[in-house]
């Protein structure tokens, strides 16, 4: 089964682009996002391996859904095989997100297949303002929600929750699987 991760190329010509469509220099942003400015640097010159975390600082900073620094175009027509889609790994927990589905200019939603294992809890920042998270659990448990109120759910269990908030996700079952939906303002 074909892994990939989101082609750096990609990211470092989205990331540019985006800094500039803000007006802020490469200082600023690496400020805003809490990134070292050599970080940074290299992301833009298309070198490095940006976790999950370094990205959606960066995307929060931007005003931006993540999905726009890590998503190349897409075709009228796309089919997303089984263990294919960018995939974006957590520094903190066995947590991988793999972008399905960007949102367009006119609908700001992406859509994720999340990989988890037991054992330490991914911890999100807030995402940015009106940021809104759907997650529908298909394989395993998850303890997942607000940061100071988290849910448990079993499989075909639902929760929506504020994602402009410190929220976690935490496996409760090996091999544990969900559908998560983020929903952006426009």
């Amino acid at each position: 089964m074909e892994r990939t991760a989101p082609p750096i190329a990609h990211i470092a010509a989205a990331l540019r682009r985006e800094r500039e469509r803000a007006g802020i220099s490469l200082t600023e942003l690496a400020r805003r996002a809490g990134v070292a400015k050599s970080t940074l640097s290299q992301l833009e010159a298309g070198s490095g391996n940006p976790s999950v975390e370094t990205l959606w600082s960066l995307a929060v900073a931007l005003d931006v859904p993540l999905s726009r620094l890590v998503e190349p175009p897409t075709p009228p027509v796309r089919v997303v095989r089984a263990g294919e889609g960018a995939r974006m790994m957590s520094e903190q927990a066995d947590f991988t997100g793999i972008l399905l589905a960007a949102g367009s200019l006119h609908a700001r939603r992406d859509l994720y297949l999340v990989e988890m294992e037991p054992g330490a809890e991914r911890h999100a920042a807030a995402h940015i303002p009106g940021s809104v998270e759907h997650l529908v659990v298909a394989r395993g448990r998850v303890r997942t929600g607000p940061a100071d109120a988290p849910v448990e759910l079993g499989p075909g269990d639902y929760i929506a929750f504020a994602g402009d908030q410190p929220h976690v996700y935490g496996a409760l079952e090996p091999d544990t699987l969900a559908v998560l939906v983020m929903e952006h303002p426009r």
